[in-house]
């Protein structure tokens, strides 16, 4: 049975279906295009499904190539899991009731219930499955709940009984949330609070600069404590020696001694200096890179986690577009800075050739990957902010200049930004 999962974007799907296929997943591109999904599967009762997480959207009428990939997911499935915001579920049952109208077998996943507690949310899930004639289930993805009565439920998915107007769809979902949903108003809690700092340029541009600096200062600092307490020990206390017998049993070949193990340094092996294949060639990558990009990919996880990285597109959209880009562009440069290639590849997330074409050539050319960072912290480091201020300013400063010439020498326009903003939370381990 392929069991799809379907939502808007921003509800959950993707931590729903790690949950429920665990590591067994598998990413590919649909057919003929550049959308990718996740596809893996779920064994239940001696049976195995097919759980297929669908892209995000928000209409059976596509607007745009990922909404028309996932429809033609959905008329493929045999049972669609419904993913529902519990924060935001009007807009989340105006696409059940579209759902409803294909009259396939249904079921509701409510998701995000740990945060719609929060926020004074109550919801009649009963009264829900009543109403649209399909189980529903109460889940919190994050945490697991309700992920073993999902489960349990796949096989009670049925058709909907009920019968919907599509030229009142929002009418008929305001009728719904009246009869099942309560809210109680509480005080805007400190996350609440620092969701609308970080989106007002007021305070969100000076919250962003120093998230950038304090950034670039942890993978600094940590970076390098990593490299002098781990890795750095770990190659003069267990591969020099290694390296010395290896060197003892070439004996006179200097050629094969010079290659791989390179020159030696007042009768030791500097690994800055000797310049073999198997420690320079080794130390440089893994002694050096390597500690960095372990601290980048952490912090690049956090902010994402935490939902701040969409804030960050939304803050900068203005900015962008004199580069001839929009907000959504920083996801893939910010993606550069750790390594161009993942950065590349997201860049078909933009929406038209021009705005590809700007956004390649500038992560080309203007963005340093983590591995060139590792390098520029290792050699400017003992000069401070102001030696990587001096390389990082003149980046950011050819990155607009480069992007200004080719808005306005390349044909085209800049769509305008368009991109859900989710809710802060506290990341999980």
């Amino acid at each position: 049975m392929k069991v799809l999962l379907v939502g808007n974007p921003n509800v959950g799907k993707s931590v729903i279906f790690s949950r429920l296929t665990g590591m067994d997943v598998i990413s590919s591109n649909y057919p003929g295009t550049t959308v990718d999904y996740a596809h893996g599967h779920l064994k239940k009762d001696g049976e195995i499904h097919d759980i297929i997480d669908v892209p995000g959207m928000y209409s059976l009428k596509p607007e745009n190539k990922t909404e028309e990939v996932a429809l033609k997911m959905i008329q493929e499935g045999d049972v669609l899991i419904n993913v529902l915001n519990a924060t935001n579920l009007e807009r989340s049952l105006n696409l059940t009731l579209q759902l409803i109208q294909l009259e396939k077998p249904l079921l509701l996943a409510i998701n995000m219930m740990d945060d719609a507690k929060r926020k004074g949310i109550s919801i009649d899930f009963e009264k829900i499955q009543t109403l649209l004639g399909v189980p529903c289930i109460p889940t919190s993805a994050i945490t697991g709940q309700g992920i073993k009565p999902l489960t349990d439920r796949i096989n009670d998915a049925v058709i909907s009984g009920y019968i919907t107007n599509e030229e009142n769809r929002w009418n008929e979902t305001g009728k719904i949330i009246d009869q099942v949903q309560q809210i109680q108003h509480t005080k805007p809690s400190i996350l609440e609070k620092l969701k609308e700092a970080t989106i007002r340029p007021i305070t969100g541009f000076p919250l962003l600069v120093a998230i950038l600096l304090g950034s670039f200062s942890i993978i600094k600092h940590l970076g390098g404590s990593l490299k002098k307490m781990v890795f750095k020990p770990l190659f003069d206390e267990y591969w020099t020696p290694v390296m010395f017998k290896l060197s003892d049993w070439i004996g006179d070949n200097q050629l094969l001694h010079d290659l791989l193990i390179g020159q030696l340094i007042r009768d030791n092996i500097h690994y800055g200096q000797s310049f073999g294949l198997l420690t320079t060639g080794l130390f440089v990558p893994i002694g050096i890179v390597l500690p960095y990009v372990i601290i980048f990919f952490i912090l690049l996880a956090i902010l994402e986690d935490t939902g701040y990285i969409p804030r960050i597109a939304v803050m900068m959209d203005r900015l962008m577009h004199k580069a001839g880009l929009h907000g959504l562009s920083v996801i893939p440069l910010l993606l550069g800075l750790g390594c161009n290639v993942p950065g590349a590849m997201a860049i078909r997330i933009l929406e038209d050739k021009k705005q590809k074409f700007i956004a390649m050539t500038l992560l080309a050319i203007t963005i340093p990957c983590m591995s060139l960072q590792a390098m520029l912290f290792g050699i400017l480091g003992p000069y401070g902010f102001k030696g990587l201020g001096i390389v990082f300013g003149t980046l950011l400063i050819t990155f607009f200049a480069l992007g200004f010439l080719m808005r306005k020498s390349i044909k085209g326009t800049s769509p305008e930004i368009f991109i859900e903003i989710p809710p802060y939370r506290f990341p999980y381990l």
